[in-house]
């Protein structure tokens, strides 16, 4: 699988279109040309049904759709028909995947070779650990108490379910290890493009608003990946703070669009999908 010569690599993430506002948004999204693609970092919807719409108009207008899941496709909220839980619901995830011909984080990674390439579009489906501690504590267990206490806690406390592993952080270190064998045996002439929800570093969660939230955002066991698996761009959301910072020289844009209420305060209108290759203009 291979990107044409003429098109862009664009990426976009956090569209959460349980809001009609942003439903709105992603009927308005249209690629530059006939040849792009286009690499949805996560939190597409927290229904099956929404993320399978989503994904199957997407699939229609783009010359190819790269999904990396997010938290909220793997909530089991209780306004979804679809009980699954945890493994099981991802699994299902995958198969509306390859129901519609999106590449998901378990077929081969295709190569973009467009403008900017050749490179090895990696789609990952990596989790959290709780090891982004804020400032002044030094175990997970006191900053989740913090949280507790200050009211600032993930949804996924209640919704994202690890079963049949015994807790979310036993299920992202078995990700991390599968998503790292994997990566090691990538054709090392390749440069990749790494396509996570969350950040594969500690640093942009370093502006988040309420610090104790980081522990929700990633894990330790990547803060090299960038470098080990010879990243040319990282691609990530969650953070729902939109913008390119550099990371050992490495390039990082998160491209999320967030909330209405987060959205509307921006210049920029929500929706603008961000140039991953080739390289926009400084």
């Amino acid at each position: 699988m291979a990107g044409e010569e003429g098109g862009r690599l664009l990426a976009i993430s956090d569209l959460h279109v349980g809001h009609p506002e942003n439903r709105a948004v992603v009927e308005g999204l249209r690629p530059e040309t006939p040849d792009d693609w286009l690499l949805v970092a996560g939190d597409v919807a927290d229904t099956l049904a929404d993320v399978e719409w989503v994904l199957g108009l997407l699939v229609e207008r783009f010359a190819k759709v790269v999904w990396a899941p997010g938290n909220h496709e793997l909530w089991t909220p209780p306004t979804d028909p679809v009980t699954l839980r945890g493994v099981a619901r991802y699994q299902r995830l995958v198969e509306l995947c390859r129901g519609l011909g999106v590449v998901s984080p378990e077929d081969e990674y295709p190569v973009w070779t467009g403008a900017g390439g050749p490179a090895l579009v990696a789609p990952l489906f990596l989790l959290y650990d709780y090891t982004w501690l804020p400032e002044g504590f030094d175990t997970p267990e006191t900053a989740l108490a913090e949280a507790y206490r200050t009211g600032v806690v993930c949804t996924d406390e209640f919704l994202l379910h690890p079963d049949p592993y015994p807790s979310r952080s036993a299920w992202s270190a078995a990700r991390v290890a599968q998503t790292a064998r994997r990566l090691a045996e990538r054709d090392p002439a390749l440069p990749t493009v790494l396509v996570n929800h969350y950040p594969l570093v500690r640093e942009p969660t370093r502006v988040l608003y309420y610090p104790v939230f980081a522990q929700w955002c990633g894990t330790e066991a990547t803060a090299d990946w960038h470098l080990r698996f010879d990243a040319t761009v990282v691609v990530y959301g969650h953070l729902h703070i939109p913008r390119t910072t550099w990371h050992d020289g490495v390039r990082f844009e998160e491209v999320s669009v967030g909330y209405p209420r987060e959205w509307r305060k921006r210049a920029t209108p929500p929706g603008q999908l961000r140039r991953i290759l080739p390289a926009p203009p400084p």
